[in-house]
């Protein structure tokens, strides 16, 4: 009886006036936010809901299991990804090449900020790809997604389409560099590897 009103007055505390989609979204934020952070394997249930300010019954209400959690985490953080990326190509203008090499710029800001811990994706795939299917398909689905984001830049300067797969591996090498080295400059020394690939694939009488 005693557990059951500290459960309920807990709930009270933590989740009073607050409505379902706001409980999720903070539930979300702290999540991705810790699992960046410390890792997904690292971060309890008791961790997150006292993050995300609310209680253990209405986390489980939400989020029946972690997995659910970790897929919407990885969920919100794709459309993160490709909403931002978009901005920064249109940022870049009209002029095709420098859409394509703003994606390596992009890659640049990112690796500056003080918590680039390396892609989320990579990482997430890195600790649960081998045991959770959902997860790995999640992350499989994320990496096409990009790949075909860069077919279309690569079709708008004319260039051969196996120019996008080269481009998109080298990008992704870059930010595991970037998050094993600490060094920010690996973006561009891959927005120069680019350059030599774009200028190779544009070279005249070459499909």
């Amino acid at each position: 009886m005693g557990s059951n009103l500290e459960n309920d007055r807990s709930h009270v505390k933590y989740t009073g006036g607050m409505t379902e989609e706001e409980a999720r979204e903070r539930v979300l934020a702290a999540a991705e936010e810790l699992y960046y952070r410390k890792g997904y394997a690292a971060v309890g249930m008791d961790e997150l809901r006292a993050a995300a300010g609310v209680s253990l019954r209405r986390l489980y209400a939400l989020f029946p299991a972690k997995t659910d959690i970790v897929a919407a985490v990885l969920q919100r953080k794709h459309g993160e990804w490709e909403s931002s990326l978009a901005a920064a190509v249109a940022d870049a203008g009209a002029d095709p090449r420098a859409r394509l090499l703003a994606v390596y710029g992009y890659l640049e800001d990112w690796f500056c900020a003080g918590d680039f811990r390396g892609c989320a994706f990579i990482n997430a795939f890195g600790e649960l790809g081998g045991t959770n299917p959902e997860v790995a398909t999640i992350v499989r689905e994320h990496k096409a997604s990009f790949q075909a984001y860069m077919a279309g830049l690569v079709a708008e300067i004319g260039a051969p389409a196996a120019l996008a797969a080269q481009l998109s591996i080298l990008a992704e090498g870059a930010q595991s560099t970037a998050a094993i080295s600490a060094d920010p400059r690996v973006a561009a020394q891959a927005r120069d590897a680019a350059e030599v690939l774009i200028a190779a694939a544009m070279e005249p009488g070459r499909e």
